[in-house]
C-alpha cells in the first residue's frame, strides 16, 4: 500500500491578519488623555496631601489650633483615596463602586478641594504657604469639575468600553499567538512523521 504523497495546503498563515491587527489597534487617543489626565490628577492628589501634612504638624506643634490637626488628617486620608482611586486599583473600586464613575470620584476630589482650601492661615510669615495651599486646592478643585461634567457627559462609560474592547482585543491577539505557535508544532511533528 502506497500512501499518496499529494499534500493538502494547508489555510494562510494567521500571523499576517495578528500582524495586520496589531498595526490598526494602535493607542486610543481617549484612552491617552484619560490617563494623562489621572496622572494630572493624582499628583495634584499628592500635593494635596503634603500641603495638608504640613499645616497638620504645624497645627500640632504650635498647640494652637489642634481642631485644625484633626481636620487636616482627615483631609489626608480622603486625599489618599483619590490617589488610591486615580491609580484605578481594583481593591479600591470594589470596595467602593462609585468611585468608578466620574461624577462620584470628582465629586470627592472637590470634597478634598474644599478641606484643603479651609481654614487658611493668612498671616505674613507663611505668605508662600498659603500661595501654594490655594494652587493645591484650585487644581484639585479643577480636576473634580472636569470628572463631574465628563461623568455627566458619559465620558467614563465610553472610556470604560474603550479599555473592555482593548482587553478583548489583546486577549484574542494573544490566543491567536498561541494558536499559530501550535499550529507551527503540529506542522513540524507531521514533516517529522512523514521523514
Amino acid at each position: 500500500m502506497e500512501r499518496n504523497e499529494e499534500t493538502v495546503p494547508l489555510p494562510p498563515s494567521p500571523r499576517e491578519s495578528s500582524s495586520s491587527l496589531r498595526a490598526r489597534s494602535g493607542p486610543d487617543l481617549l484612552l491617552v488623555i484619560c490617563r494623562c489626565f489621572r496622572v494630572v490628577t493624582a499628583l495634584t492628589a499628592i500635593l494635596c496631601i503634603a500641603v495638608n501634612l504640613i499645616s497638620a504638624i504645624r497645627s500640632f506643634t504650635d498647640g494652637s489650633d489642634v481642631f485644625n490637626g484633626i481636620f487636616r488628617c482627615y483631609a489626608v486620608i480622603v486625599a489618599l483615596i483619590v490617589v488610591f482611586a486615580e491609580t484605578e486599583w481594583e481593591f479600591m473600586i470594589k470596595f467602593w463602586k462609585v468611585l468608578e464613575y466620574w461624577v462620584g470620584r470628582g465629586m470627592l476630589q472637590i470634597f478634598v478641594a474644599v478641606m484643603t482650601r479651609a481654614f487658611p492661615d493668612y498671616s505674613q510669615k507663611r505668605k508662600q504657604f498659603v500661595v501654594l495651599e490655594n494652587v493645591a486646592s484650585y487644581m484639585l478643585l479643577a480636576c473634580g469639575v472636569v470628572y463631574v461634567v465628563l461623568g455627566i457627559l458619559c465620558i467614563g462609560c465610553l472610556k470604560r468600553s474603550l479599555q473592555q474592547k482593548k482587553t478583548t482585543r489583546e486577549q484574542a491577539i494573544k490566543d491567536l499567538e498561541e494558536l499559530e505557535r501550535k499550529r507551527e508544532e503540529l506542522q513540524q511533528s507531521l514533516v517529522a512523521e512523514r521523514a
